[in-house]
């Protein structure tokens, strides 16, 4: 069972060393991309460049360079979004803040309409270069929590969840990653993680992002599209595997 404030479900110049053909189940995993038997080139790339180059981009997103990592349940989200900030948190400027979208869902029916409560606590401060806070959700509670959590105005923000990169954020976005992994692999991670009680929600969970990331494009428009269960070997806490 995940903590109080977390959701007892689905949460949670680079050097390449090595790369692999991967097919449509390593790419197309729950909510991925169609690729109708075309074969993509799997590439180790370090997240020390990734971070790097988010520094070198435009700040978008007032005085802030606002990057998405979306992608279904079980993907490998959070653990990305984690390696990369500990990746920027060497470079000028520090660890940025990381928003969890999971946080901010007033239960499982919140799945996509959270995002006004986004907006008006987190990215509408950032747009006019001030600090944001939002009041993170219990699970088990099942409320919103009244201590608020502050969002810092960083040169970096972090969001991670499910519609992370959805359209109508992408002119504010610096990157749009997309994390993947086979839909079997998602619901056994899930399921050891939290119990097969959750099986009846969390289905329910992968038919509404499925719906959201073909009506949204999510993936043709992400930036870059990483595999979130990849074969090929390396170091994880340094390296991702990008397939496109």
């Amino acid at each position: 069972m995940a903590p109080d404030t977390g959701r007892p479900g689905p949460r949670r110049e680079a050097g390449d060393v090595g790369e692999r053909s991967v097919g449509e189940s390593a790419g197309a995993g729950g909510g991925g991309e169609q690729r109708s038997g075309r074969i993509s080139v799997a590439v180790v790339e370090a997240y020390a460049e990734l971070a790097r180059r988010v520094l070198a981009g435009p700040a978008r997103l007032g005085r802030t360079r606002l990057v998405a990592v979306d992608g279904p349940s079980g993907a490998g989200k959070s653990r990305f979004a984690a390696r990369l900030a500990d990746a920027l948190a060497a470079l000028p400027g520090g660890r940025p803040p990381v928003v969890n979208t999971d946080d901010l869902l007033d239960g499982w029916d919140d799945q996509v309409t959270f995002w006004p409560r986004l907006d008006e606590w987190v990215l509408a401060p950032m747009r006019e270069g001030k600090p944001g806070a939002y009041r993170r959700y219990s699970w088990v509670r099942q409320r919103f929590l009244a201590r608020p959590v502050p969002v810092p105005v960083a040169p970096v923000l972090v969001l991670e969840g499910v519609s992370a990169a959805r359209a109508v954020v992408r002119p504010e976005l610096t990157l749009a990653v997309f994390v993947t992994a086979p839909a079997s692999l998602r619901l056994d991670r899930a399921v050891a993680r939290d119990g097969p009680e959750i099986l009846p929600e969390l289905r329910r969970w992968h038919a509404g992002e499925r719906a959201h990331f073909a009506a949204d494009d999510t993936v043709s428009r992400a930036d870059l599209l990483v595999d979130g269960a990849p074969a090929l070997p390396h170091d994880t806490d340094r390296y991702y595997v990008r397939i496109r």
